[in-house]
């Protein structure tokens, strides 16, 4: 589920076309119906917490190569304007994939019930 995730696809089926741009989805999975915002008005908040999580990892990563890369003498300067600038595009480059990984993490603890599929149009 979780392949399917990163590739921008269903966790669920595989189908693509979840997104209509960037950072707004469907309402339901165009092959298999699923429901993408399961739960109460509160499920989005796990969402934001996969996106918080995934930008500091890329930052965490990005970072570090850098310093191994140009050890022993890091341009801290440039490290600390491009950290700032990482900080602020990530979590926007990140969404949608987080959006789906949260959904992949969901539906691994809470199967999608009949109720949730529509049928195929």
């Amino acid at each position: 589920m979780c392949s399917r995730a990163l590739r921008r696809r269903c966790p669920h089926c595989g189908s693509a076309g979840i997104f209509a741009s960037w950072f707004r989805a469907e309402e339901r999975c165009p092959g298999c119906g699923l429901t993408l915002m399961r739960g109460d008005e509160g499920y989005a908040v796990g969402t934001y917490l996969f996106n918080l999580v995934g930008a500091e990892l890329i930052l965490a990563l990005v970072m570090t190569g850098l310093v191994v890369a140009t050890w022993p003498d890091p341009p801290w300067d440039l490290l600390t304007w491009a950290s700032v600038g990482l900080m602020v595009v990530a979590p926007f480059a990140f969404y949608p994939f987080a959006r789906l990984l949260f959904l992949a993490f969901d539906l691994t603890f809470r199967p999608a019930r009949p109720d949730e599929l529509a049928p195929r149009r």
